[in-house]
C-alpha cells in the first residue's frame, strides 16, 4: 500500500498510528516535534466525500500523549496528514478511530483522554463543523471510571440520537492484581446529539480476560448488531443483537469459537446488501502464533 502525501518519516521508517507494542526504532512521538511532525488542519475537508476515509492516531498511552488525524479521498489508498488534535485541556489524548460523518463539513470523533491521575482513559467526543479545520470539545461521555473506558464505537440512531458502546476494565492496566480484574462492555445514549449522555444499560457482563472492543451496526431491518471478541476460552467472536434500539441485547451469538489464544478480535464491521455483515478482525489458530487478519460474514 502506498501512504502518498504522508512524510517519509512516518511512513517508510516509523509507524502511522500508535506507539503501543511497537519497537523504539519505530515509535513516531520522537518525530512529532519536527518538520514532518503533525500540522494545523487549513480545513476543506470533503467529509462527505463517497470515497472518504480518516485514520485517528496517537503517540502513545497516559500523560503526555498527543494525537493527531489523517484522512484520505480513495478509501486509504494514499492519505493526507497528519493535522494536530488539541489536548482539550487534559494530560493525554489516545486517540483511535472512531467518527460519524452527517455532511461535507461537519464530521464528530469519539476518542480516549487522560483520567485526573494520568492514566487512560475517560472517553469524549468532539466535533468539526468547519471541514476540519477545528475539532472542538463536544462532551465527556460518562464520569470517569474506576479503571478504564476506552475505545468507543458509535452508531447515529437519528438526527438526534446517538449510541456509543465503550471497552471497559474495573481496575487500571497496571495493577498486578490480575485477579481482580473484570472486563465488560457499557452503552451510553445521546438524546441531543452528542451534548450529553445517559447509561443506556443492558451491557455486555463480560468479554473475557483482557477485554475486547466493540463495533455496532444498524441492519437494513431497523435491529442493531454489537459484535466483539471474547479472549476467554473458548476464544474467538461474539455477537449480540437488538431489536429496540440497545435498551436490551440477546445472549452471546458464537461466530467462532476456535481461537488458538485471547489474543485476537478488535473488530470492524460492515454492512452489506441483503441485511448480511462482514466483520474483519485479528486472529490466531495457536498460543503464540503467527497473528493473521481474518472475515467473517454472515446474515443475523
Amino acid at each position: 500500500m502506498e501512504y502518498r502525501g504522508i512524510p517519509r518519516s512516518h511512513a517508510a521508517r516509523r509507524g502511522l498510528s500508535a506507539d503501543e507494542h511497537v519497537n523504539a526504532p519505530l515509535k513516531i512521538d520522537p518525530a512529532l516535534d519536527g518538520a514532518d511532525g503533525p500540522q494545523p488542519c487549513p480545513g476543506n475537508i470533503n467529509f462527505a466525500h463517497p470515497d472518504f476515509a480518516l485514520l485517528c492516531a496517537r503517540s502513545g498511552l497516559g500523560a503526555g500523549t498527543r494525537s493527531f488525524f489523517y484522512y484520505s479521498y480513495d478509501r486509504c489508498r494514499s492519505f493526507r496528514g497528519p493535522f494536530s488534535l488539541p489536548n482539550y485541556g487534559q494530560q493525554g489524548v489516545e486517540a483511535r478511530t472512531d467518527y460519524l460523518v452527517d455532511d461535507a463539513q461537519t464530521c464528530t470523533l469519539f476518542l480516549t483522554a487522560t483520567k485526573a491521575n494520568g492514566a487512560e482513559g475517560r472517553t469524549f467526543c468532539a466535533r468539526s463543523t468547519d471541514g476540519g479545520q477545528h475539532f472542538e470539545f463536544l462532551s465527556f461521555i460518562g464520569d470517569e471510571p474506576e479503571g478504564f473506558a476506552i475505545m468507543p464505537a458509535s452508531l447515529r440512531l437519528s438526527p438526534i440520537h446517538i449510541l456509543v458502546a465503550r471497552r471497559l476494565r474495573t481496575v487500571e492496566s497496571g495493577d498486578k492484581k490480575s485477579g481482580d480484574k473484570k472486563d465488560w462492555i457499557d452503552l451510553y445514549a445521546s438524546d441531543d446529539d452528542g451534548r450529553s449522555w445517559r447509561c443506556a444499560c443492558e451491557r455486555v457482563a463480560a468479554t473475557g480476560t483482557g477485554g475486547n472492543p466493540p463495533t455496532l451496526t444498524q441492519l437494513d431491518d431497523g435491529r442493531l448488531c454489537l459484535i466483539y471478541g471474547y479472549r476467554d476460552a473458548p476464544q474467538g467472536l461474539r455477537a449480540r443483537l437488538s431489536d429496540d434500539k440497545g435498551r436490551s441485547w440477546t445472549a452471546g451469538i458464537v461466530l467462532r469459537n476456535d481461537g488458538g489464544g485471547r489474543d485476537l478480535g478488535y473488530p470492524r464491521t460492515a454492512l452489506l446488501p441483503g441485511n448480511t455483515l462482514l466483520s474483519a478482525y485479528y486472529y490466531n489458530d495457536v498460543p503464540d502464533g503467527e497473528r493473521y487478519i481474518a472475515a467473517t460474514r454472515w446474515t443475523p
